[in-house]
């Protein structure tokens, strides 16, 4: 199989599979997704939508976000981890937003990125989720499956984000993030992993991983 076909049979599975596509981060505005996706570095998202609810019960935009302490935003989502920088960034973003922005979410890479705490995979989310901008936010999932796809080299999250936009078409980018997320949870994970239900890395897996994977199986 070419990368052609191999590219296109990673198309075909996932919209088999998901068919609909639920968005993992609880959100209803730009402003809350952001705040989620500010959340969820290394938290998992169920987590992550366990806590937004307290938080965005007291403040959902940044003019209420900026009446809170930092102390107390740092209390709230104390649980999703990381919460000094987090809780700094959120107060520090949302009073941004609004002696900047009129207090919205700007729809652009550059002012998005210049916002404390916030990345080139949040604003990558942001803008893909929020904006329909098309986007390829590589997480850890994505980051392995393309790996263990033989569709990247591994190297760095940059990379598996440049091979990701030049194989895949442009207009399936924000649906094809969210479903291989989906797909490297049920499927392909870090931990448990069954490659027998795994159909795409056992159809196109790269032959170190798929040899690793019986070594071990053996053993």
């Amino acid at each position: 199989m070419n990368k052609e076909k191999k590219v296109q049979f990673v198309i075909d599975t996932l919209n088999e599979l998901y068919p609909t596509i639920p968005v993992p981060l609880d959100h209803k505005d730009p402003y809350t997704l952001l705040i989620a996706v500010l959340l969820s570095a290394q938290c998992t998202d169920v987590r992550v939508n366990q806590i937004t609810p307290i938080l965005f019960k007291k403040a959902d935009n940044p003019y209420d976000m900026v009446k809170l302490s930092v102390e107390e935003i740092k209390a709230i989502i104390k649980p999703c981890g990381l919460s000094p920088m987090k809780s700094k960034g959120i107060y520090g973003l949302s009073e941004i937003l609004i002696e900047k922005h009129n207090g919205e979410v700007p729809q652009d890479f550059e002012s998005l990125e210049a916002l404390p705490a916030v990345g080139h995979k949040t604003a990558s989310v942001v803008m893909s989720q929020a904006f329909g901008v098309p986007a390829f936010p590589v997480d850890t999932h994505i980051h392995r499956l393309m790996y263990r796809w033989n569709l990247t080299n591994g190297k760095s999250v940059a990379q598996t984000e440049k091979d990701a936009k030049r194989l895949f078409p442009k207009a399936l980018w924000n649906d094809l993030h969210l479903q291989i997320i989906w797909y490297g949870r049920e499927y392909s994970p870090a931990r448990g992993w069954d490659l027998n239900k795994d159909i795409i890395t056992k159809t196109i897996g790269r032959k170190s991983v798929l040899d690793a994977y019986y070594k071990t199986k053996k053993s």
